[in-house]
């Protein structure tokens, strides 16, 4: 009978290590909890505005339950407490603190807890995560968004065979068309909405996807094909919801990681440094071009000289906004239609509008120039820090040689698209986007190499030739 020898010349075989059915839950609760942001208008359509705020509030007690013992049963050095998002966090007590001058204290109130709940979210997943698992959770979210999206319109215009509104309501007569959950477009050429209930949140969560799928596909993640498949769907919905501001962050997106990838090719620091003059002044001659040639870009994406209605809205928010400069006049994201001080101010179709068109104005109203300064740090610093673990290679003592992390280039693309985004949009400064600030920030900060050190649960207590480098 064959048997091990005494003297073996390698460790005898054993099965997998194997994540522990405790952190699976986490993760799960994790998937969750991101789903429930960035999915947040599906469940508000689903159960309306009371039952979202339930299941807000159950979820961010589930992820407090797990979180807090989490942080108590480590030794107080473990958590990373001086890494945390200061900045980010100053604004979110700015905006509680404007309770005291809000012109709209109800709005503040109400929206508040959101931002806060949005805020643990964030800080739950940057530190009970590793960079991989966050990737794949978002990448999983993304799936059931794709997934959920391609149900509803499939159902609406196949056995419902007329528009959804919000809760199931019944269709009236006579109604708005832009009150529509889904308005049932998929085969007619229309735009579709998707689960999200909003074709510019359908196409950003599609852009949102293919980076994800991107990434893990070339970090060389399991089940790369399916990936393809899923690449494929993101793309179809992202070309049905017909987005321009989607479409032009995807072009941002491609110019980013086209230097990225130069800046990581480049062998010395002025290699690098050319990469650098040659983008900006291609970024530079592409901003003159897109202002010479502004009416007949917005001719080509379907956009009046008016922006679709954005210049009245802008007007219109810079002047409410110039009445208190300093500290604003309270926090509120989103607008609550229903407060007097917002119902009827801007329309656009005869609804309400719930924010500004544009992240920067819409600090600006909130909470004045000190608001747009500390929004200001927190972006810039995100963007400085993520282009450099983008493009820097993972180095912790002399070996120049080791290979970079795909994973590493996602945060500066989602910084750049949300960047984007906030010219148009203040999506960047509520649920999803602030999410993505907040997350993206702590965890650059407290884990700056991909899949090494205690924190990525890498048996490692200082760094040194057998760390293994995670794709």
């Amino acid at each position: 009978m064959a048997q091990y020898t005494k003297h073996p010349a390698a460790p005898l075989p054993a099965a997998p290590a194997r994540e522990t059915t405790g952190h699976l839950m986490v993760r799960g609760l994790g998937i969750i909890a991101l789903f429930c942001v960035f999915a947040h208008t599906a469940v508000y359509n689903l159960v309306g505005p009371i039952g979202a705020g339930i299941v807000t509030l159950v979820v961010t007690a589930a992820m407090l339950a797990v979180w807090i013992p989490a942080i108590a049963h480590q030794r107080p050095t473990r958590f990373p407490w001086r890494r945390l998002p200061w900045t980010a966090l100053g604004y979110a007590a700015l905006a509680l603190i404007s309770l005291l001058w809000s012109r709209w204290p109800a709005a503040t109130a109400t929206t508040w807890p959101v931002l806060l709940a949005v805020t643990v979210t964030a800080l739950f997943v940057a530190s009970m995560l590793t960079w991989q698992e966050i990737i794949r959770a978002l990448s999983t979210v993304m799936k059931f968004i794709l997934a959920l999206s391609l149900a509803i319109e499939l159902w609406v215009a196949l056995v419902l065979q007329h528009p959804l509104l919000p809760n199931f309501l019944e269709v009236p007569d006579e109604i708005d068309p832009h009150l529509y959950w889904v308005r049932g477009n998929l085969f007619d050429g229309g735009r579709i909405q998707g689960i999200v209930g909003n074709a510019h949140t359908l196409a950003m969560m599609c852009l949102f996807a293919l980076i994800v799928f991107g990434v893990l596909f070339v970090a060389r993640a399991r089940r790369r094909g399916a990936l393809l498949v899923w690449a494929a769907l993101a793309l179809v919905l992202l070309v049905k919801a017909a987005s321009a501001t989607v479409y032009l962050s995807a072009l941002v997106v491609l110019v980013v990681l086209t230097a990225a990838l130069l800046a990581r090719a480049a062998t010395s620091p002025r290699k690098r440094r050319n990469v650098y003059i040659g983008f900006g002044a291609v970024a530079l001659v592409g901003v003159v071009a897109a202002w010479v040639l502004r009416d007949a870009l917005l001719d080509v994406l379907g956009k009046g000289s008016d922006l679709t209605g954005r210049i009245e809205i802008w007007n219109a928010v810079w002047a409410r906004a110039a009445e208190r400069p300093v500290f604003g006049n309270g926090f509120s994201s989103p607008w609550v239609p229903w407060d007097p001080t917002f119902d009827g101010w801007i329309l656009n179709h005869g609804i309400t509008v719930f924010h500004a068109h544009n992240m920067w104005l819409d600090v600006f109203l909130q909470l004045g120039v000190v608001g747009v300064i500390l929004m200001a740090i927190a972006w810039l610093a995100l963007l400085w820090r993520s282009w450099f673990f983008a493009v820097d290679r993972p180095r912790w003592d002399l070996d120049a040689q080791r290979p970079y992390s795909a994973i590493a280039l996602a945060p500066v693309l989602l910084v750049a698209v949300l960047l984007i985004e906030g010219l148009a949009e203040s999506a960047p400064i509520m649920l999803w986007g602030w999410l993505l600030l907040v997350m993206l920030s702590f965890k650059i900060k407290s884990v700056p190499l991909v899949g090494v050190g205690l924190s990525e649960r890498t048996p490692l207590i200082s760094h040194g030739a057998k760390a293994r480098q995670v794709p």
